[in-house]
């Protein structure tokens, strides 16, 4: 334990007894004549330091204002001066407080005070008030002079014990004291060491003050390291739940946030255990946790681990963030169980395009969901900044080598500096990974430096493409190096959406900020003219990404309508990624809510794509045990398998859809029943969770449910959160504890040491229900060029339509007999795993005819955003 002190006491074996407590003490020695501003800078510098538990402070009796006392956090102010301190001992908050050791010292020196006059002469401010709180507890009566005041003498003459608080002038006689007083010196000259009362008779008290002072420090040191490592272990959650006040009809998504008043995250924060240096606060709501709360909490036992996946679902969506939400209100704002929401950060190209935001729905939201929607913490623009600054690294250096001689490359990559040439410590990574072990720039061959200068970039097989968080179809394909400064290095490129970048897919897999860097230091971006794949380290360029991602890293809290904790962190595709929020966010909720507690996160798509990839890629990486899936269903999309008209976004419902048909509803449980078969692969308990729509007949929704709970769910429950908030789905919280104790058997679909032919057939045919595969030349191409660069174990992650099971939109229910396509085979090396191309896939969205932006506006005066949704 680590305590500052500013010019402490000298007092017999004071450094000896804080080594025997186990206490560490630095001393800083300030200027003479330091102003209180640079006291204050000096306290609040060490204020921010978490390895520092305790400041007591001994400085001249001018510095000793408000002002500096108080600069010092309550909780580590050992001295017990600070406002907040004094407050809390004349409330009698004795153990939330550290009280004055002087003072203490003081009240150990005097036995019997009942009924007795103490006065308190020269003690002024924060020792006074101590000093009088104190003595008036135990019974005395309390009074307080000047040296200089005309009642001084009076008040002398008949005081029982007099307290002295700084130097007793030398115009003020002994005489005045009547015998028999007891009197005891705290002033700070004493216990500082620098004056010697010579003319009085109580050396003894003095010099018994001063050694108690320094024990009760000592105390005090020792009570507050004990509160430190209590702060460390888990703490009971203080939740206080926000009221919600449904209304019918339902209004606006954004109506509804606006309409509720979250609480500052600093307390959010507090409330479910987390500590003042593990928040990075953004505005009032939101806040970054730094990931050092995984290593303090080390050894507290994981909650329980909860999916949320989904039927194969209409273009409308079938609201699973919105039962995600609603799954948390009512856990913890109706059961009382600690729960928290892992949430994926929505891309501003839908926001802004034809589906909206995604901070759930209806009474059961993200707040502010205009936050949630909009830039957030920045997380998206740190990896647009990461992912173009590679790609523009990648297309410099083809231009570089294009241009310069091996000897003009090396002199410019390895320049002298200050006289002096080094390696920098990437370059001495890429000596060793052409095993060139040398350290002298000046002693490499021509060869070896051919070597090192030399990417030979092939442009045709560039992977790594530009991007931007909007939907912009006219980026699609792109033609770059037209301007005559770029000497004719013209290629043809594209922009992606900012999601779909691989960095977005290792921020979202990663465990640690090494093994961040490490991830984005493999990213392949290209093949050189030999094979050979091209990485972002070797462009040198790996540093720097991570320089750029150190905040990205760190997820974002927010809460729900309800006041419930959500973890908002990562956003990657759920096509060409996998699709679900970050690791991290699990693992750090996973701590937070304790043992009996429950994390829920979501699985982009159906559970045909977002869950299959949660378990097969995310638990591989995190090594988390899921404990229950929660699989959303609607009567809508039920209806649209059984044989329904087709959903289309921004068109009114076909009648089939708004009123009762059961025959269409029973029809197409064939998708949810082969959703539930999927879920049974992994071994893991499934409850589904109809999300009820307003035009959904108590007939269909009680079907629905028997037929769920017939096909192998553990449970079936319709869920109104939408409309009600929590209180919509305590069935189904109550469905999902009991689940969580079910047995688990939990297992991964294949193993990586199959080949990746035979990993794509096994999901083809388990998952898909495809009879077989077929790989076009371009992808066997690519999965032998894989597995001959060492790639072949990495797990699979299919891209393909959510639309259907199969590679086919159009074809809904449970299509059987089909051969999947596998047009192309693409790898994220750095994020960990290998994507083949189900027909084509778009990674730029464009925009509709009417884009939502049309209704997004702001109010001028109140700065308000409109029609959010």
């Amino acid at each position: 334990m680590l305590f500052i002190t500013y010019k402490l006491p000298v007092c017999g074996n004071f450094h000896f007894f804080f080594w025997q407590v186990g206490l560490r003490v630095i001393h800083i020695c300030l200027p003479e004549g330091s102003s209180k501003d640079e006291i204050v800078s000096e306290i609040l510098r060490l204020n921010e330091d978490p390895n520092v538990q305790g400041l007591a402070l001994d400085l001249p009796e001018s510095s000793y204002s408000s002002k500096v006392l108080n600069a010092v956090k309550p909780e580590k102010d050992v001295d017990g001066l600070s406002d907040v301190n004094l407050g809390r001992l004349v409330r009698g908050d004795a153990y939330d407080c550290l009280v004055s050791p002087t003072a203490c010292a003081v009240l150990e020196l005097l036995e019997d005070l009942d009924g007795k006059t103490v006065l308190l002469v020269g003690a002024d401010g924060a020792l006074g008030a101590s000093l009088h709180c104190l003595l008036q507890r135990r019974g005395a009566t309390t009074a307080s002079c000047q040296w200089k005041s005309r009642e001084l003498q009076n008040k002398l003459h008949h005081a029982d014990v007099v307290v002295v608080g700084s130097t007793k002038p030398d115009d003020v006689p002994e005489s005045w004291i009547k015998p028999g007083t007891t009197i005891i010196n705290c002033s700070r000259d004493l216990l500082s060491g620098k004056h010697n009362y010579g003319q009085q008779n109580n050396h003894d008290t003095e010099n018994a003050v001063c050694s108690l002072a320094v024990a009760m420090r000592m105390q005090n040191m020792v009570k507050n390291t004990e509160r430190w490592i209590q702060s460390q272990q888990f703490r009971k959650w203080d939740l206080r739940c926000l009221k919600l006040q449904p209304l019918s009809p339902v209004p606006s998504d954004i109506e509804i946030s606006r309409a509720q008043s979250p609480k500052a995250v600093d307390v959010l924060a507090k409330e479910i255990g987390l500590l003042t240096d593990e928040i990075e606060i953004y505005g009032q709501t939101k806040a970054k946790v730094r990931l050092s709360l995984l290593e303090r909490l080390k050894d507290q036992p994981d909650g329980k681990y909860v999916l949320v996946a989904g039927i194969t679902p209409t273009p409308l969506g079938e609201g699973k963030s919105t039962v995600t939400i609603g799954l948390v209100q009512a856990l913890t704002a109706h059961l009382n169980i600690n729960s928290f929401a892992c949430l994926r950060q929505p891309s501003q190209g839908p926001t802004f395009g034809v589906k909206g935001g995604a901070a759930g729905g209806g009474y059961a939201q993200v707040i502010p969901m205009e936050e949630f929607n909009l830039h957030l913490t920045g997380d998206i623009h740190a990896i647009t900044a990461a992912n173009n600054l590679l790609a523009a690294a990648i297309d410099a250096r083809i231009l570089h080598e294009g241009t310069q001689s091996d000897k003009a490359l090396y002199n410019r990559l390895v320049p002298v500096v200050n006289g002096v040439r080094g390696f920098s410590p990437i370059q001495f990574a890429r000596l060793r990974r052409l095993g060139i072990n040398k350290t002298d720039p000046g002693t490499l061959t021509e060869e070896e430096i051919n070597k090192f200068v030399r990417l030979d970039i092939d442009p045709s097989t560039i992977t790594w493409q530009r991007v931007v968080d909007t939907n912009d179809r006219f980026l699609r394909k792109i033609t770059v190096g037209q301007a005559n400064t770029e000497k004719g290095f013209v290629r043809q490129a594209q922009f992606d959406i900012a999601v779909a970048s691989e960095i977005m897919a290792i921020l979202a897999l990663t465990n640690s900020l090494e093994d961040m860097k490490e991830r984005l230091g493999k990213m392949v971006v290209a093949n050189d003219k030999k094979g050979e794949p091209v990485t972002a380290e070797d462009l040198g360029v790996t540093g720097a990404l991570a320089v750029l991602m150190k905040d990205a890293i760190k997820p974002t809290l927010m809460q729900t309508l309800e006041g419930t904790p959500v973890f908002v962190h990562a956003g990657p595709f759920a096509n060409i990624a996998h699709g679900n929020s970050s690791v991290l966010a699990d693992k750090i909720a996973l701590k937070l809510v304790g043992e009996k507690g429950f994390v829920v996160t979501e699985a982009g798509f159906g559970a045909d794509i977002g869950m299959e990839k949660f378990f097969n890629i995310k638990c591989r990486a995190s090594g988390l045990v899921p404990s229950v899936v929660v699989l959303v269903a609607t009567v809508r999309a039920l209806k649209m398998h059984g044989g329904g008209p087709n959903v289309t976004a921004g068109a009114p419902l076909k009648k089939e859809y708004t009123e009762e048909n059961l025959q269409l509803v029973a029809d197409g449980c064939c998708n949810l029943q082969k959703q539930i078969q999927i879920t049974q692969l992994f071994g893991v308990p499934v409850v589904v969770a109809l999300n009820v729509f307003k035009t959904d007949s108590p007939a269909e929704v009680d079907l629905v449910c028997e037929i769920a709970k017939r096909s192998g769910a553990f449970d079936a429950v319709p869920c109104n959160h939408w409309s009600d908030g929590g209180r919509g789905a305590v069935k189904l919280a109550q469905a999902v504890e009991k689940a969580a104790n079910q047995k688990n058997s939990f297992k991964y679909l294949y193993s990586l040491e199959l080949p990746i032919v035979e990993k794509i057939r096994i999901i083809a045919q388990k998952v898909y229900g495809a009879q077989d595969i077929e790989l076009s030349p371009a992808a066997q191409s690519q999965i032998d060029r894989y597995t001959r660069q060492g790639f072949g174990n990495l797990p699979i992650c299919m891209a393909k339509t959510h639309l259907s099971i199969s590679h086919q939109p159009e074809r809904k229910g449970v299509p059987t007999g089909f051969i999947l396509p596998i047009s192309d085979v693409r790898a994220s090396i750095g994020a960990g795993f290998i994507y083949p191309l189900v027909g084509t896939m778009s990674t730029m969205p464009g925009l509709p005819t009417r884009p939502c932006f049309y209704d997004i506006d702001l109010d001028p005066v109140t700065e308000q955003v409109k029609g959010l949704f």
